[in-house]
């Protein structure tokens, strides 16, 4: 019988519990975060064009600002392809789109993407599908994966908030590479979109602000 190739899915709050259980039985230093944080959020989002679109505006500006813009686009019901296609760059920019954001969320309408078909897709397939779209990097991909595809085994390692939470939580003298997160994460496997929640929680109590909107 031929192995499943989209892996486990995170689909309840009992399925993030049971990751967390795997980590702290692998990964003691996870115990103190998972207890203090605990319940981690189930975060599951719908899958789709919007989603990515909203992913895309929250590029590079703080979580509120990304929440006030993306709520002026859904008054604007500027949030399908078709409305992107058909809206002018002056409708776009007075949601509090930059330029750059314009031709991103035009390039993503265009994309034509087949939104169901990834969910069938292995993880590897699914990232390099979205980040073939000018304005969707691995980031926007694996955050996707993580929650509109549930997946279990994801992680962000480019994430500045992971990155900091991890530094705190294993006493790094600085915040880990991109490069040298990833490597660190494999040892979370097959529970990394789990481990990513505990980090995000507990940036937001290190921190006391929150990490991912």
């Amino acid at each position: 019988m031929a192995a499943n190739p989209v892996g486990r899915i995170i689909e309840t709050d009992a399925c993030v519990a049971e990751g967390a259980d795997w980590l702290i039985a692998h990964e003691p230093r996870f115990a103190p975060v998972l207890t203090k944080c605990a319940p981690l959020p189930l975060r599951r989002r719908s899958d789709g064009f919007a989603q990515l679109l909203s992913a895309i505006v929250s590029q590079q500006v703080s979580t509120a600002s990304a929440a006030a813009i993306w709520k002026r686009m859904q008054d604007a019901r500027l949030t399908g392809p078709r409305k992107i296609q058909w809206a002018s760059d002056d409708d776009l920019r007075d949601v509090g789109l930059s330029r750059q954001k314009i031709r991103y969320a035009r390039a993503l309408a265009d994309a034509g993407i087949n939104y169901a078909a990834l969910r069938d897709l292995p993880d590897d397939e699914v990232i390099g599908t979205l980040v073939a779209v000018p304005g969707i990097g691995p980031w926007t991909a694996e955050v996707y994966a993580m929650f509109s595809l549930g997946r279990a085994d994801v992680f962000a390692p480019g994430d500045l908030a992971l990155q900091e939470a991890a530094r705190i939580l294993f006493d790094l003298p600085e915040r880990p590479n991109e490069r040298a997160f990833r490597k660190m994460a494999e040892d979370w496997s097959p529970w990394r979109s789990v481990a990513a929640r505990a980090l995000w929680a507990y940036y937001r109590v290190a921190k006391d602000r929150e990490g991912i909107r």
